[in-house]
């Protein structure tokens, strides 16, 4: 049974985490020719200021392109 982990920053709706874990399993199963109940798949979120970008936390960065 193959598994992906998926680390993702907090925030995005549960559709879209929805029509990713939908996404990553179809294209899981049809890459190795298993049935998509076969696929599991790990979302782990972290909060911005728990995730780093360029050299900067991501919270900071957002906070300078919000001003």
């Amino acid at each position: 049974m193959p598994i992906a982990l998926i680390k993702i920053i907090e925030g995005r709706s549960p559709e879209k985490k929805r029509r990713l874990i939908e996404s990553v399993s179809r294209a899981m199963a049809d890459s190795l020719d298993l049935p998509v109940d076969a696929v599991r798949v790990l979302l782990h979120e972290y909060p911005a200021g728990h995730w780093g970008r360029g050299g900067q936390l991501v919270s900071d960065i957002r906070e300078k392109e919000a001003t």
